[in-house]
């Protein structure tokens, strides 16, 4: 498992871009809900924390994780410096968390070839609720606090010339 041990809120604070000159777009779904608004609260904290003011920051809510390919490309004709698109899929009895899962992993994907706006990819997908609990906040940090600051970095790298 790639999250044995470590805490994904734990980064390097001193070498995380400054946000103050970024707008970041999130895309949120609404399934799993209590798992999505803790890895979204867990991003909003962080991007302000590094200094992206409020006023440059838009949240976007979705149904769910399929939906959040449409809503990112949406969010990506506004021309933010990036979107974190967070989602949380828990595997079910049928092979509906399989497709799903596919479909959104090659949906963002695509996005990040297809635009200059990158997409941060925060789509938990899970065995468990307790595994996905455990990155929204608990034992494992919050994977949404890793998408702000891979955000910022991409931020970055987008604005290189």
């Amino acid at each position: 498992m790639a999250t044995a041990n470590q805490n994904l809120s734990k980064y390097n604070l001193s070498s995380t871009p400054d946000g103050s000159d970024f707008e970041i777009h999130v895309v949120v779904s609404q399934w799993n809900e209590s798992i999505t608004s803790s890895l979204c609260e867990g991003a909003l904290e962080t991007l302000k924390k590094h200094g992206v003011k409020e006023s440059n920051i838009k949240v976007w809510n979705v149904p769910g994780s399929f939906e959040l390919i449409y809503a990112s490309k949406k969010a990506q004709s506004y021309n933010p410096d990036a979107v974190i698109a967070i989602g949380s899929v828990i595997r079910g009895e049928t092979q509906h968390f399989d497709f799903v899962c596919q479909a959104v992993s090659q949906g963002l994907k695509d996005l990040n070839i297809q635009s200059e706006v990158p997409v941060i990819f925060c789509v938990l997908t899970d065995d468990t609720k307790q595994q996905a609990e455990d990155r929204s906040g608990g034992k494992y940090g919050n994977k949404g606090t890793e998408a702000a600051v891979t955000a910022l970095h991409m931020s970055k790298l987008r604005a290189t010339n």
